[in-house]
């Protein structure tokens, strides 16, 4: 593997973020991480969480040259943020490897903005449901873990890109317990690039978005918390709450869960579910939104 000619287009991502926005008690209002540049034209691949309501973007290449960015988009169902340099970029654009073929026990690396990289192999590949209203069909993840995962590069044996780091976890294995990666595979923005170029998100109607944060125990749905202002919150969701059916479905486990929220119709749509709560049964209406209408929306620098 020549990591060498890979790790000049992985790129340091620092973001800024306005004391009142959304996000900034929950994300913070500086965000450091990385990101890859896909196009020649200083176009950067990042996760969407380290740009999301951002006001200031800076890159920083391996050779130590800065550049101001835009934040172009921020796709809630993959995760992937993208970022426009506003400069010159002096970085080679990453080539696309096809993460659809990467199985596990492959050797990889995951790499930084900062040249950093650890190297490891995919451990798993899988679905993934996040308590933030996130799921993944198929993840990867990967061992040993990167210290420095938001936004670090994953890359195959090939040299070739195959995803975009962004969470860090821990498994059991063999009674031991392990950090391991979560990373969003590349072959998910292909299908959405153009799109997101053009109009800043997906061309389809946005996802309905409760602003709950759940965790999911024994097949059960238990509300962590929610997020302030957001709709679970307006009609009275509370932390403890176990959320067991949906439109008079009953609910097995967080990835079902999530996908009986989104097929209920678009954002705005009313969502009745029942909870229990003290050891007592209730329904609730949500009065769903768009996640992305309680967001700042970039401006041009």
């Amino acid at each position: 593997m020549n990591i060498d000619s890979i790790l000049r287009s992985v790129v340091a991502v620092r973001s800024s973020i306005p004391e009142d926005a959304f996000t900034a008690e929950t994300l913070g209002t500086i965000r450091e991480g990385s990101g890859v540049v896909i196009r020649d034209n200083g176009l950067v691949l990042t996760i969407g969480y380290l740009i999301t309501e951002a006001e200031e973007v800076w890159l920083t290449t391996r050779d130590g040259q800065v550049v101001p960015a835009h934040p172009l988009a921020y796709d809630q169902e993959s995760g992937f943020g993208l970022v426009q340099a506003l400069g010159v970029l002096k970085a080679p654009a990453a080539d696309f490897g096809d993460a659809a073929a990467a199985k596990p026990g492959d050797p990889v690396v995951l790499a930084d903005g900062i040249g950093e990289y650890v190297q490891a192999n995919i451990v798993a590949r899988q679905e993934f449901a996040g308590y933030w209203e996130y799921l993944l069909e198929e993840a990867i993840f990967t061992a040993p873990a990167h210290p420095a995962w938001g936004g670090a590069a994953l890359i195959g044996a090939d040299g070739k890109l195959l995803g975009i780091g962004s969470l860090r976890l821990q498994m059991s294995q063999d009674g031991e317990i392990a950090d391991i990666n979560m990373v969003v595979p590349i072959d998910l923005l292909p299908p959405i690039l153009d799109d997101l170029l053009n109009r800043g998100q997906v061309n389809k109607p946005p996802r309905p978005w409760l602003g709950a944060f759940s965790a999911e125990s024994n097949g059960g749905v238990v509300v962590m918390s929610v997020a302030e202002g957001g709709p679970a919150a307006q009609a009275g969701l509370r932390q403890g709450d176990i959320i067991s059916e949906i439109r008079d479905e009953e609910v097995d486990g967080l990835a079902d869960f999530y996908r009986k929220l989104w097929s209920s119709g678009p954002a705005g749509a009313e969502i009745p579910m029942r909870i229990l709560r003290n050891g007592r049964e209730a329904w609730l209406r949500v009065k769903s939104a768009d996640r992305n209408s309680f967001l700042k929306k970039p401006q041009l620098q």
